[in-house]
């Protein structure tokens, strides 16, 4: 079987790659709202007028207001910490609704309607929030977005892992999150160039039309091939759509027949999913094939199940425990006047890093396996916390920024893409939407406690032992408790033909 980049070739054409890079406009948007009051924090809550390099942008282009309507629109809008917090972390309560009511959506409805609703999601909610004059307003936006964004993480890693080509699945699997770094990137970017004045909503704005250009480009792009054939039951419009998108010379014969066979073929897992088969022993009866799904509560129920669940809610809290966001949502004031360089430039700096990083390291899941790469991710994580901590309290500014820097690029070899991809393999097709749900929605609820108290746990830490830095001693001892769990709890899926085989079971032939 062959894998990562080298992989590429049999079955990847250039519409699929179009409709992937369409699909991910949606995770890219997840990453863009996430990070967009980070740069700007200070001018949004009438802390500061500007940042410094926005004040020489500022100089340049003259002090007039430069965003439309804003005589109607307040430049900034007052706010305590607690009161950004509250703002800030909202975003992840809408990602918690996203995540619970977008599997059965996905599921019953389809991967393309479901992907459409979000787009929509995310262009009302970005426009309220560009108009914003008030808490409440703002505050709604951040929830729509939330919502979108939470669907979007659920629905898309379906998507893709469902039109991609078996032997290349893991790959094309950490595009869902080099796209989440990509919106990132372009945020803080923007964040550094545009926080002055009332320019800061050009920055919000910029969403509203990322927004558009994803509901547009929905409409070039087809239904799952696996949805239609094992849930809409129409196997003829499904094969047509597979080929179309594997092209006209490729065999997707031993595909289809996986559809109603539920086992895989010899290059690797089936259409649907991943490691999804039928022949999983549910204990609730339903299979691939029969368009039975599982629900939310269902599948945490069936015993067959919870362990995947166990694995995947752990993994999750391990993603955000070990303290990425920590530096993504607020780098800027935390890191300003530690280190030796701008904290807004480190903040882009950072995104970068991040962004290549995901895109170096995407085809180690397929080559070292999902566990290794998850213990090497947290490994990487843990120490430089450990480095970073002790750096900044005892004043080594360089090696503050170089920690910062292999935190997150630690992330981004394991933590960042695997848990996107096990959701997918872990359970068979009948659960994989409940399953899906379960896992983004304990992504969502890790980050909202990592939004709403990290800043009130790192002030009281700081003022209590003196100093800065020391809430990344937390960080370092919360990766060894995530190191033990992924060690003990999850299971490796690399070059597993089915989730029996995953789990170490024995095949029940009822």
């Amino acid at each position: 079987m062959s894998s990562g980049w080298a992989g590429l070739g049999k079955g990847v054409t250039p519409f699929l790659l179009v409709i992937i890079a369409i699909s991910t406009l949606g995770p890219l948007q997840f990453g863009f709202h996430l990070g967009e009051l980070n740069a700007p924090q200070d001018v949004i809550t009438c802390a500061s007028k500007s940042s410094s390099i926005s004040q020489l942008l500022a100089s340049y282009v003259g002090r007039t207001k430069p965003f439309p309507s804003t005589t109607a629109l307040p430049q900034c809008i007052p706010m305590t910490d607690a009161q950004f917090a509250m703002v800030s972390s909202i975003f992840t309560l809408g990602g918690l609704i996203g995540a619970l009511t977008s599997g059965p959506l996905t599921s019953t409805k389809g991967r393309l309607l479901a992907m459409r609703s979000t787009a929509a999601l995310f262009l009302v909610g970005a426009f309220v929030e560009t108009i914003s004059g008030s808490i409440p307003v703002l505050a709604l936006g951040r929830l729509l977005v939330g919502v979108g964004a939470g669907g979007s993480t659920v629905i898309v890693p379906l998507y893709i892992s469902e039109v991609s080509p078996p032997a290349s699945r893991g790959l094309f699997g950490a595009f869902t999150q080099i796209s989440i770094n990509v919106g990132i990137l372009i945020v803080q970017t923007l964040g550094y160039f545009l926080s002055y004045g009332s320019a800061w909503r050009w920055i919000l704005a910029t969403g509203v039309f990322v927004a558009a250009a994803q509901g547009l480009g929905s409409l070039l792009m087809p239904e799952s091939p696996a949805w239609l054939a094992t849930v809409k039951g129409d196997v003829a419009q499904a094969r047509s759509s597979l080929q179309r998108i594997r092209g006209h010379n490729v065999r997707v014969d031993d595909e289809v027949e996986g559809w109603d066979a539920g086992d895989v073929d010899e290059d690797g897992p089936t259409e649907d999913q991943g490691l999804l088969s039928s022949n999983n022993g549910s204990a609730s009866g339903a299979s691939k094939g029969s368009g039975a799904h599982l629900g939310f509560l269902q599948v945490i129920r069936d015993p067959l199940y919870r362990p995947a669940i166990i694995a995947l809610v752990g993994v999750m809290f391990a993603q955000q425990f070990c303290g990425v966001n920590s530096i993504i949502m607020y780098s800027v004031s935390l890191l300003n006047g530690l280190l030796p360089i701008d904290s807004a430039l480190l903040t882009i700096l950072i995104s970068v890093i991040n962004l290549l990083t995901t895109i170096g390291a995407s085809p180690l899941p397929d080559r070292l396996g999902r566990k290794k790469c998850l213990l090497l991710s947290i490994a990487g994580q843990g120490i430089s916390a450990l480095v970073l901590a002790t750096s900044i309290v005892f004043g080594v500014p360089i090696l503050s920024a170089i920690s910062v820097l292999t935190f997150v690029g630690f992330f981004a070899t394991g933590l960042g893409p695997v848990p996107f991809i096990l959701a997918s393999e872990l359970v068979g097709q009948e659960a994989v939407g409940a399953t899906q749900s379960w896992s983004l929605a304990a992504n969502y609820v890790a980050t909202f406690l990592v939004a709403q108290f990290f800043p009130i746990i790192n002030n009281a830490l700081n003022e209590k032992l003196g100093g800065n830095g020391w809430v990344f001693y937390i960080f370092a001892a919360l990766s060894v408790v995530w190191a033990f769990f992924v060690s003990y709890m999850v299971p490796e899926t690399l070059g597993k033909k089915d989730t029996d085989e995953v789990w170490g079971r024995t095949r029940r032939l009822d």
